[in-house]
């Protein structure tokens, strides 16, 4: 199987093989044949008296569990705990910047601060907290502890919830009880409904499961926000992608997680400590680049170059010239240090949560925060001294990125063209056709299918039937990495219509070019812009976002996270793709459930479907039936 269409992933692939070094794709392979009991989830291991393994053809074969489970109800308590472990992972992020503002507040963080303090207010205002004769530090305090109070059960909905939705899908939710009370308390109630002896009605596990989801979309807004707070909303910059970013001449050091507590103060001490990296030798100091969402975070902050997404994370290291990966938690591969080995590249952890054996560790805190970034960076400048030019293999491919397209940014750009009204020319455009639809794209990379190809296809298919693209994620960072985050992408590959609106809006912006065939919206935890950005189409047109015409993809999902996205957009209201088939076709029953049930109960459905163009034409035909639906 080709393993990547990326020319930089390619061309360090082939130094992999001439050195012996196993990559992700290598370990695959060793895999093969992978258990089909687990690939259709019917491979159950909740208890000790298992693991249990339904017959998929129901043949021979045992038909139940040693405890008496069904194939659906092995499935859906499977896909249960995979969707509590992505929400976990969303509202933990969400969590560790609620302390952190928490700390600020109190004075026990120094080298954080307010850093958008409009931002601020208006999320203030949103959930009801009064500023009144308050500081900024007791406003701050406040709202950090209404935070943490979300993560436990309370006797209300999350007010990140309630507030941030259209006033119909609240109600259905409620309505079909599946409003989660507390964004821990749900995964705890998935950890218990799915253990021997408790729920095994497949409905009401795949029910709960939907909850779970729904407090990940909470967590994530909350995470957002937060984000948007202490570091700043980002706007639209210029920057380049592809491992073509690192430099010769530089301390080389990538970012590389999910959580921007650390990647910011470590963006903010590299320049104050540009002058110890040039007496190192270094004669253009450091050079910071980005992998998965960290790498997402430093890009639509400051400009950061992205090297690469998670699934070639590896490769950096095989340029020789990367110095130091410094990693907090989230899609970290724990084979780093072994291919670190092979070259002088520093593995530094940071996070109590994500220890990696062969990896140096430097608990990272807020308190110290400037002090433990500058121990990472000169961790950095020694790694440095050791590198071998012989070693050095930099990809020339390097590719022009824009990123920062916030929910707020757009809104931004949109009022250049009515400033009175700014959704009035994105609904314009839409109900004349220009538009057909709005697609959000997100999701990783998946070993399973060739690095990008997905990605790359069914953008091009969609932009080409006038859809207007969102991204996030690694789907954001395949587009940086192929070029399709720019002016040029929307001249070769937008339809006419989406060309057009594109092109007034960028020269609008004074960019005397059009706006990228994508609009890089943010990390994985971002995907409440786009969501934000529908509601509030939604409330101006007086429908629910399940009748809007707005779909999600995630071609090439991989991660237990992406499941908990995928199924909270489908709880929004959305039609939303995968191109990598989720453990579930074990049991026609669940299959059901969330392909077609999932459309009469929410609205929103998934599509399964590995072939990109048929994936498109799907794509294309839940739109087109959307915008029957309102008479466009």
């Amino acid at each position: 199987m080709e393993r990547s269409i990326s020319l930089d992933s390619i061309q360090m692939l082939k130094i992999t093989k001439e050195m012996g070094i196993d990559t992700v794709w290598d370990r695959y392979e060793k895999q093969q044949p992978q258990c089909g009991f687990g690939e259709t989830g019917l491979c159950c291991r909740h208890c000790l008296q298992g693991p249990c393994r339904i017959d998929p053809f129901g043949t021979t074969g045992p038909k139940l569990g040693i405890c008496g489970a069904s194939a659906d109800t092995i499935v859906a308590r499977g896909l249960a705990r995979n969707i509590a472990a992505g929400t976990s992972s969303h509202s933990a992020h969400a969590k560790h910047l609620a302390h952190t503002l928490l700390k600020w507040s109190r004075g026990e963080a120094p080298d954080y601060g307010i850093r958008d303090q409009q931002k601020f207010y208006r999320v203030l205002d949103r959930v009801g907290i009064s500023r009144e004769d308050k500081t900024d530090q007791q406003l701050a305090g406040e709202l950090a502890k209404l935070c943490l109070e979300e993560f436990s059960e309370r006797e209300e909905a999350p007010v990140w919830l309630k507030t941030t939705i259209t006033k119909a899908r609240m109600e259905k939710f409620e309505k079909l009880g599946i409003v989660p009370l507390g964004l821990d308390s749900v995964v705890a109630e998935i950890m218990h409904r799915t253990t021997n002896g408790v729920d095994a009605d497949p409905i009401n596990i795949l029910l709960a499961s939907i909850k779970c989801a729904i407090a990940d979309y909470s967590g994530m807004y909350m995470g957002t926000d937060l984000s948007d707070i202490l570091f700043g909303t980002p706007a639209p910059v210029m920057s380049t992608a592809n491992l073509g970013s690192l430099k010769v001449n530089a301390i080389n050091v990538a970012v590389h997680g999910h959580n921007p507590v650390l990647s910011e103060i470590m963006v903010a001490e590299a320049m104050k400590m540009a002058d110890e990296a040039k007496a190192a030798g270094a004669s253009e100091g450091f050079n910071l680049v980005g992998i998965c969402c960290t790498g997402h975070e430093v890009l639509m902050r400051h400009g950061i170059p992205y090297a690469t997404n998670s699934l070639s994370q590896e490769l950096a290291i095989v340029t020789g010239a990367l110095d130091a990966a410094v990693v907090d938690y989230q899609c970290i591969m724990p084979s780093l240090p072994e291919v670190a080995k092979r070259f002088h590249t520093a593995i530094i952890t940071t996070m109590p949560i994500t220890k990696i054996p062969g990896a140096t560790h430097i608990e990272f805190d807020e308190e110290h925060a400037g002090e433990k970034a500058r121990e990472v960076l000169r961790l950095a400048i020694e790694a440095y001294k050791k590198r071998d030019p012989a070693k050095v293999n930099i990809p020339e491919s390097r590719n022009n990125a824009m990123a920062g397209m916030s929910a707020e940014s757009i809104l931004s750009v949109l009022s250049l063209l009515d400033a009175n009204d700014p959704l009035k020319p994105l609904i314009d455009n839409i109900v004349n056709g220009n538009i057909l639809g709005v697609c959000l794209f997100a999701g990783c990379n998946d070993v399973k299918i060739t690095q990008d190809k997905f990605y790359v296809t069914l953008v091009k298919e969609l932009a080409a039937n006038n859809i207007l693209i969102l991204c996030t994620g690694c789907a954001a960072g395949s587009f940086a990495r192929h070029g399709l985050l720019t002016p040029e992408a929307t001249e070769k590959y937008a339809g006419p219509g989406l060309k057009a609106v594109l092109t007034a809006l960028g020269h609008a912006a004074g960019l005397n070019a059009p706006l990228p065939l994508a609009l890089h919206t943010g990390s994985c935890v971002d995907n409440s812009r786009a969501a934000s950005i529908a509601t509030a189409i939604a409330n101006k047109l007086g429908v629910d976002v399940s009748q809007l015409p707005v779909v999600a993809t995630a071609p090439e999902a991989a991660m237990e996270k992406a499941l908990s996205i995928g199924t909270w957009a489908v709880a929004m209201g959305l039609p939303t793709h995968v191109g990598v088939v989720p453990p579930v076709t074990g049991s026609p029953l669940v299959v059901q459930v969330l392909t077609q049930t999932a459309k009469d109960l929410l609205g929103g459905y998934f599509i399964v479907e590995p072939d990109p163009k048929l994936a498109a034409e799907k794509l294309v035909a839940a739109l087109k039936e959307r915008r029957q639906g309102l008479g466009i």
